[in-house]
């Protein structure tokens, strides 16, 4: 694609990177949140009294309501704009994280987690759609992975800041202290983060009833680029996000025999090389829009052989180097699940982006919560066999990479079709 700037497209420039770092510090605060209890999963074993299936619900409840709310969330952004999405999120989130500091019982601490779920999911759709409002077209694929890294940025706080302070402070003081980065990102949002630069107002829409809401979805599921972004994002992005948000630590401590602290340590490399490969992936896929779908498909293929190499190891442990290479690749599905908005983004017009990115968004979120119910479940079933639990993975794996080739050639051929008409309605634009 042409990496010219189209007379529509916002300036970017610094006023767009410190106006769009607000928004990303709310995500990097709501990734924090989120991420914390895969720190704290053994902890919340002891505090509530419960087995690895329920354990898993704490994370399965939290992402149910982060992947329903994706297409809402889209709609909302559409129709509000950033700043109010964002600020609505944030003290969802915070009062989740809050709950879930407090929570006497298993109860109150799942509809802590639901709550905070609510408020995540309307974090990312917002930044990206902030991203789309500031920054030319052709910065897209940069500006997402960036976000994205920001993102990872709030994982290793959890990893290396709410683990330690867990085992300081103890879990309320942890979790309340937390949510004190909250209260700053909400300030922050309604201080300084404007929707669109000045100039660059979205042409307003006036059917915003039911009907609306209906075909703004429908013409966003019809575009054979979202349903690829939705199938590359569901294919990549949960190997990482399950180790991550909950199965991860005691997979490496209880499985593989490790102690907390090297587990801490090789669930910080996963957000390292998520942080290094984002930066990699981010100006391939900008300067070469062919490189997508291989690199897509070549996370995941390289994700499959190394997990099969872990489970299928012949002794009781597996070597240090291995579960280091695991981490390492793990590290790279983040990236990758963000290559689906790359083909969800050039799909859509700027009124459905927000629409389109909710519709991909939820597809690694649903791998993620079908997969950590089915870890769960199959641990409690064989017990605590991590081999033939974490063998779900291959299972949606290729689920994803049938739907992503079945969908390849007509989000092809449809992008071609909607660049060829964007060229020709700049060639008609006055001067």
């Amino acid at each position: 694609m042409s990496g010219a700037t189209l007379p529509s497209d916002p300036p970017g420039g610094r006023r767009a990177v410190a106006v769009w770092s607000v928004g990303v510090a709310v995500y990097f605060v709501a990734v924090i949140f989120r991420t914390s209890l895969g720190v704290a999963g053994l902890d919340a074993v002891a505090r509530f009294h419960v087995g690895a299936s329920a354990l898993s619900t704490f994370s399965i409840l939290q992402l149910l309501v982060y992947a329903g709310m994706q297409i809402p969330v889209g709609l909302l952004v559409d129709r509000f704009g950033t700043k109010k999405v964002l600020s609505l999120g944030a003290v969802l989130f915070t009062l989740g994280q809050l709950g879930f500091a407090f929570s006497p019982s298993y109860g109150t601490a799942l509809a802590s987690r639901a709550l905070l779920g609510c408020g995540d999911a309307l974090t990312f759709i917002s930044v990206l759609r902030l991203g789309t409002r500031w920054f030319p077209a052709r910065r897209g694929p940069l500006v997402a992975q960036l976000a994205g890294l920001a993102g990872m940025a709030g994982n290793l706080v959890s990893t290396l800041v709410i683990a330690r302070l867990l085992h300081g402070i103890g879990w309320t003081a942890a979790f309340a202290g937390s949510a004190l980065a909250g209260a700053v990102v909400l300030v922050l949002t309604q201080l300084f983060l404007k929707d669109h630069p000045e100039g660059h107002e979205p042409a307003p829409s006036p059917h915003r009833g039911a009907v609306h809401v209906r075909r703004q979805i429908a013409a966003a599921w019809r575009e054979p680029g979202t349903r690829m972004g939705m199938w590359v994002h569901f294919t990549t992005q949960f190997p990482a996000m399950v180790f991550l948000l909950l199965w991860g630590l005691p997979f490496l401590v209880q499985a593989q025999g490790l102690s907390r602290a090297t587990a801490g340590e090789l669930l910080t490399l996963v957000v390292l090389s998520n942080m290094v490969i984002g930066l990699v992936y981010g100006q391939v896929v900008a300067r070469h829009h062919a490189a997508r779908l291989p690199l897509a498909l070549g996370t995941v293929g390289v994700t499959a052989l190394v997990w099969a190499v872990m489970l299928g190891w012949p002794a009781e442990h597996a070597p240090l180097w291995l579960l280091t290479v695991l981490c390492a690749v793990l590290g790279a599905c983040g990236p990758a699940s963000m290559i689906g908005f790359d083909f969800a983004r050039p799909a859509n017009p700027p009124e459905r982006q927000g629409t389109a990115s909710g519709i991909t968004n939820m597809g690694g979120f649903i791998a993620s919560m079908t997969t950590l119910l089915a870890v769960g479940v199959l641990l409690d079933v064989t017990g605590d066999d991590y081999a033939v639990a974490f063998s779900a993975v291959f299972v949606l794996q290729a689920l994803g990479v049938g739907q992503i080739l079945r969908l390849r050639g007509r989000a092809a051929r449809r992008e071609r079709e909607r660049l060829v008409s964007s060229r020709v309605e700049t060639l008609h634009v006055p001067a």
